[in-house]
């Protein structure tokens, strides 16, 4: 059997298992075999359409967990897309529809993109489908031969893999429809860096030749980075963010940048879901809403209580979407909403209040009767999840959700709720 054909037969397996039958395969190579085969398991998951090509090559573990996911490329490709052009056909319903000046002539050739940080190409192979033509620049040899090779398994016949440096080539590299990053986010000693000049390569040391070589830029950013901090270092320059989430998990920062485009700068805060499209898109502009009055609890009225999405958390953009969502804070920090009736469309999670209580014992008791399972929440609360728990005697689970909040005037309350959807 060839390492080709045992990967194929037993990409299913558990590849602990198969490590211990390795003697059983002496004309395979089982290192690179198991990769293989993790690799496609994991590509199962975040990349479906590469696991359905075979013949693909993946990288070791930890560049497979790193990567981007199918949802996030495929959103990065309809960003692009729509800053390409105004009309596509290929945009989707969540446009938006940027209107771009032509009258420099260096960008009226056909549309080319350059991806100077191209690691394994996931973003690559689907940015690079808005595009006339594409280049891949990496500077690693193992990943670009590997890139090489997978690119036409993937349909993509208008790619270049170049390895170079990224900030040589950027030098030497022709005006460019859309120039697209991924700066490294950690040292020469591997921890992690939170601000964006730490990053490699500096893209606020790039950015006049950034904006000189393209008509936008696309940068990719940890989700940990301040993004406020990032467009004071980036002088005006970013027209777009985008704070992306998958299954409620905050994934990643995306900032578009252009001299050509002048716009108002606006905000898109986008939860997707695993399928690849967008299940919730707030878009604001920052400082366009005033604040909204916080909402007083009544105990005896039954409301709704809402929860915003991860990525409206990262934004902080809580007075906008109070304004956009007719919905009332419980209190400045406590980042929970409040409404009479239903909100169909609210970018989070939403849940019928059955019960207010204090945490007076006597109240709690009557409030917490014939409860024995609920997930559990803090937001702007003293006691931590596991405290609260411990104190309420209430094991973890069921379709039961409690928040414990402070509100306004202080008072420190549990919301007994039940998900409205």
């Amino acid at each position: 059997m060839t390492t080709a054909e045992f990967i194929r037969e037993y990409r299913e397996r558990d590849i602990r298992q198969l490590a211990l039958q390795a003697n059983r395969f002496p004309d395979v190579d089982m290192p690179y075999a198991l990769d293989q085969i993790q690799g496609w398991q994991i590509a199962r998951r975040k990349l479906p359409k590469w696991a359905a090509c075979d013949g693909v090559i993946f990288p070791p573990h930890l560049s497979m967990e790193q990567c981007s996911s199918e949802p996030t490329a495929q959103y990065k490709l309809n960003l692009a897309m729509e800053w390409t052009t105004l009309n596509s056909e290929l945009s989707t319903q969540n446009c938006r529809r940027q209107q771009f000046k032509t009258q420099n002539s260096k960008f009226k050739t056909s549309t080319r993109m350059t991806d100077l940080t191209g690691g394994f190409g996931v973003d690559f192979s689907f940015t690079s489908c808005a595009f006339a033509a594409a280049t891949y620049v990496e500077r690693n040899e193992q990943l670009c031969r590997i890139v090489e090779h997978n690119l036409p398994l993937l349909g993509l016949n208008n790619a270049t893999v170049v390895c170079a440096d990224a900030v040589e080539y950027l030098s030497t590299v022709e005006p460019q429809t859309m120039l697209f990053l991924d700066p490294a986010r950690r040292d020469e000693h591997g921890a992690k860096t939170v601000m964006l000049a730490d990053c490699t390569p500096d893209v606020v040391q790039l950015l006049p030749k950034l904006l000189e070589k393209s008509r936008f830029t696309m940068l990719k950013l940890s989700p940990m980075l301040d993004w406020h901090k990032a467009m004071d270092d980036l002088q005006g320059t970013v027209r777009e963010v985008h704070i992306v989430s998958v299954g409620g998990e905050c994934k990643e920062l995306l900032l578009v940048l252009s001299t050509v485009v002048e716009s108002e700068l606006k905000v898109y805060c986008a939860d997707l879901s695993t399928a690849s499209d967008t299940s919730s898109l707030f878009v604001y502009t920052p400082g366009s809403s005033a604040p909204v009055a916080n909402s007083k609890l009544k105990t005896q009225n039954s409301k709704f209580v809402h929860e915003p999405n991860a990525s409206i958390m990262k934004a902080g953009c809580f007075d906008e979407l109070a304004a956009a969502y007719g919905v009332s804070p419980v209190s400045r920090n406590s980042h929970l909403f409040l409404s009479d009736e239903p909100v169909e469309d609210f970018p989070g999670r939403s849940f019928v209040v059955e019960r207010v209580t204090t945490m007076n014992k006597s109240e709690l008791r009557k409030a917490l009767a014939g409860i024995e399972k609920a997930n559990i929440a803090t937001r702007n609360f003293p006691l931590s999840v596991s405290e609260l728990r411990k104190r309420l005697k209430i094991k973890d689970g069921g379709d039961v959700y409690i928040f414990a909040t402070t509100t306004a005037e202080g008072e420190h309350l549990l919301l007994i709720s039940r998900k409205y959807r």
